[in-house]
């Protein structure tokens, strides 16, 4: 079960960094700079939105298998 949850938490490293950045700077998103907002609705398109939900699905697995090696191994 160890293997699994190492090959999962290498696999989500791999995948946040394929994503781009979203933003400028973060604080710029903070402090409204460069018209940027933290809250603002932005549209994921195409292999951004790939790999958002793919992110997204291993952090649950991951998560979940965190918890399962916790209290069940």
């Amino acid at each position: 079960m160890d293997i699994v949850l190492f090959i999962v938490s290498l696999i989500i490293i791999a995948v946040t960094l394929l994503q781009g950045g979203k933003t400028n700077g973060a604080s710029g998103a903070i402090t409204g700079g460069s018209k940027m907002n933290i809250f603002a609705k932005t549209k994921e398109r195409g292999s951004e939105r790939v790999l958002s939900i793919t992110t997204l699905i291993l952090a649950i697995v991951f998560f979940l298998l965190t918890l399962i090696t916790k209290y069940v191994g």
